[in-house]
């Protein structure tokens, strides 16, 4: 992690990042070795607690802000060594976003304490089968019924589905106003919310689909202002997002140790792979993609760190460029080691499958492309007209 040496990291983002190395080789093995994917998850978050890791990603009180370059520091170093293990990591932070941003203090005790401690597990549930990047046309509904709520509809692609102790759900609360949606957490005993079935993916990971039919919660339960969940939710997606960037460059940067390691040692027609021009090339290429994305997923989470402010822009070109490049770097990697980078349980194997979905949970490239052409240009407007 070369790139720790820059000016965006300060001196305890660099110590993070050693005890988190230290960490991951002293504790993930043993939890890796089990073969069940919810058990591994549960144990990954209670060690992540343990160690104090999570509380970078959750924040318990009001005076604590989420401090993202050490998030996106531990996501790298968690998925330079196992994806599940920045999973799990990643979904607490998401999961109990809207309550470290927007909760009431009742609700971060209850909620946001124990996911920070690792003794409850989060999930964010926004996405639909019709409502993935159209929020707009969520389905689910938020009924008000004196003092509670009654949720009806469905979620799917939730991560941590049938895992989750609560969930932070999303629903319209006005069938007259499109973006009139409100944020709720919903305890996963609560009667009238069900998990219907898992979806297997490309890298196994807890995800599935749930499902509310006349789901009582109380006001309580509502994060943030009635009808202000769609702001809620941009603004987690805002502190976040440049997260899922670092993930993907822990990727990249595992991808382009295992492909060096290999052309050094591997040989052909006289020499070693790392001795032919071509092998040369590429690596120079992987290399280069790989701090240009540290240097913008770095950035963006300096800049809120430093300012607070709004990083839509900086976010959106941190996600998509660091995941398109991670996925190239990756597929690159695969190309050096040839018939051993398609093993099915190889390094470069797995991060060829965890990749993937980088590109488009949390949104597609495509989406951010539009963002930032959406802030530019909105930006232009506001010099011409000043």
């Amino acid at each position: 992690m070369q790139h720790l040496d820059w000016p965006f990291l300060d001196a305890k983002h660099r110590a993070l990042a050693r005890e988190a190395v230290a960490w991951c080789e002293a504790e993930l093995g043993a939890i890796r070795s089990h073969a069940d994917i919810d058990v591994q998850c549960r144990a990954i978050v209670a060690a992540l607690g343990n160690a104090g890791f999570l509380r970078h990603a959750v924040a318990t009180d009001a005076r604590s802000a989420i401090d993202v370059r050490a998030a996106c520091v531990l996501r790298e170093t968690l998925a330079y060594e196992w994806g599940l293990a920045d999973f799990a990591f990643a979904m607490q932070g998401l999961g109990c976003g809207p309550i470290s941003l927007f909760g009431t203090p009742e609700q971060r005790d209850r909620y946001a304490a124990r996911a920070a401690a690792g003794s409850a597990i989060a999930a964010f549930a926004i996405s639909e089968i019709n409502a993935g990047s159209d929020v707009a046309a969520m389905e689910t509904r938020a009924r008000r019924d004196g003092r509670e709520y009654v949720l009806d509809g469905e979620k799917t692609w939730i991560s941590n589905a049938g895992l989750a102790d609560f969930y932070v759900v999303f629903a319209r609360t006005a069938d007259t106003a499109a973006r009139n949606v409100s944020a709720f957490v919903v305890e996963a005993g609560n009667p009238g919310l069900a998990v219907t079935g898992r979806i297997q993916v490309t890298s196994p990971h807890p995800l599935g689909t749930i499902r509310f039919s006349g789901c009582r919660v109380p006001e309580t339960a509502r994060i943030g202002e009635e009808g202000r969940g769609l702001a809620v939710a941009l603004s987690t997606l805002d502190s976040f997002r440049s997260t899922v960037g670092a993930a993907a460059l822990g990727f990249a940067r595992r991808a382009l140790d295992e492909a060096c390691r290999h052309a050094k040692e591997r040989r052909a027609f006289g020499a070693t792979l790392s001795e032919l021009d071509g092998v040369r090339a590429t690596l120079g290429r992987m290399a280069t993609a790989v701090d240009a994305s540290a240097l913008l997923v770095y950035r963006a989470a300096w800049k809120k760190d430093t300012t607070g402010a709004r990083i839509t822009r900086e976010a959106a070109m941190a996600k998509s460029f660091a995941t398109e490049s991670a996925q190239r770097v990756i597929d690159d990697a695969v190309q050096i080691l040839g018939a051993r980078g398609v093993v099915h349980g190889s390094v470069v194997e797995e991060l060829y499958r965890e990749i993937r979905p980088l590109r488009i949970y949390e949104g597609a490239t495509e989406i951010q492309h539009l963002v930032i052409a959406r802030e530019l240009l909105a930006d232009d407007t506001e010099k011409r007209g000043s």
